[in-house]
């Protein structure tokens, strides 16, 4: 058995901890405390780090706080793991484009609109041009 001590993120932590910590996570983000957010959430993934709507939860909370470089770097995760998700498409195009990255985001706009035709995505795509 080895002496080091666990990591301090999941030390005495559950599952059922984990859960909590997300869902209050989820909260913080919609009460716009995303940096509280974030925090609960690398607990969480430190837990779990194949959990893809944790990463997007977090990725979420990158971007709200403008840590756009970090929102990036989630939402690919995401993509990598999940190639049809829609969702990370056009959140990640939001972050291109709110990086001044047009090109980059026009592409994901394109992908969320092709993979989930709801009229936002359709809008943001803008296929007619």
């Amino acid at each position: 058995m080895s002496d080091t001590p666990p990591p301090a993120a999941s030390a005495g932590r559950s599952p059922a901890t984990h859960v909590i910590d997300y869902r209050a996570a989820e909260r913080l983000l919609a009460a716009r405390d995303p940096r509280g957010a974030v925090k609960l959430l690398d607990s969480v993934l430190a837990a779990h780090p194949e959990s893809t709507a944790a990463r997007l939860l977090r990725a979420r909370a990158f971007f709200a706080s403008a840590q756009l470089r970090r929102a990036e770097r989630e939402f690919e995760l995401v993509l990598e793991r999940e190639p049809d998700n829609a969702f990370a498409h056009f959140a990640l195009a939001r972050t291109h484009e709110r990086s001044g990255r047009p090109e980059q985001a026009r592409r994901h706009f394109r992908l969320a609109a092709a993979l989930d035709p709801q009229p936002d995505y359709l809008a943001a795509a803008r296929f007619e041009q």
